[in-house]
């Protein structure tokens, strides 16, 4: 546990530092997160901790129970009204908040943190990789856990395996590529072409 919690500390405060290094052009750019730019990842990655559990209740509430349009709009408010400052401080101020997803644990609250640091790198062009030790703990041992099938990607029949690290997952079709790209398609990201492969490997790139 302790070393998790460690793990997301050094995460928040390196995505922190990328944010601040990053150009007014860059914050504007489309990340993996569909209709969100660097500028609505950035708000998301620090909503837990600036929104209390009942204002959040609310907000899904205004969104008619949609969990995942509660959170586009905060994000797109905040975005519009918070400077690239305020977004930076904002997480690099709570990088040992012990935030956890609803009903899930410190490895889950790991992983939200790598995925929205990846959905801002990968379309920048930085060569980011994710440490080892916060990268193994953040993939699923199981692909039909509802912290994995929540994002909705089609994963029947996909046997995922990474190449860069020792972890596996899925039965069937072989898809292969660096453990931090896998986690990304789990996750319903869509990747650009030549990040994986194999013969399922169309399925979770970009078209």
């Amino acid at each position: 546990m302790t070393d998790i919690q460690a793990a997301i500390a050094a995460e928040r405060r390196d995505l922190a530092a990328l944010l601040a290094g990053l150009t007014p052009e860059q914050w504007q750019t489309p990340s993996l997160c569909a209709g969100w730019r660097v500028r609505e990842v950035a708000a998301h990655l620090s909503m837990a901790f600036r929104y209390s559990m009942p204002r959040v209740v609310l907000s899904i509430l205004r969104a008619r129970g949609d969990f995942h349009r509660a959170c586009d709009r905060l994000a797109r408010r905040d975005a519009a009204v918070m400077d690239t400052g305020r977004l930076v401080a904002a997480l690099s101020d709570n990088a040992e908040h012990p935030w956890t997803p609803p009903g899930g644990g410190p490895g889950e609250a790991l992983r939200h943190d790598v995925i929205h640091g990846l959905d801002i790198t990968l379309p920048l062009g930085l060569d980011r990789k994710v440490p080892p030790d916060r990268l193994r703990p953040a993939m699923p041992a199981d692909l039909s856990a509802k912290s994995i099938t929540f994002f909705g990607a089609d994963l029947d029949g996909v046997r995922f395996a990474a190449d860069d690290l020792d972890w596996s997952a899925g039965s069937g079709d072989l898809v292969s590529g660096s453990a931090q790209d896998i986690l990304l398609a789990v996750t319903g990201r869509k990747l650009p072409a030549g990040r994986l492969s194999g013969a399922a490997a169309a399925r979770f790139t970009s078209s």
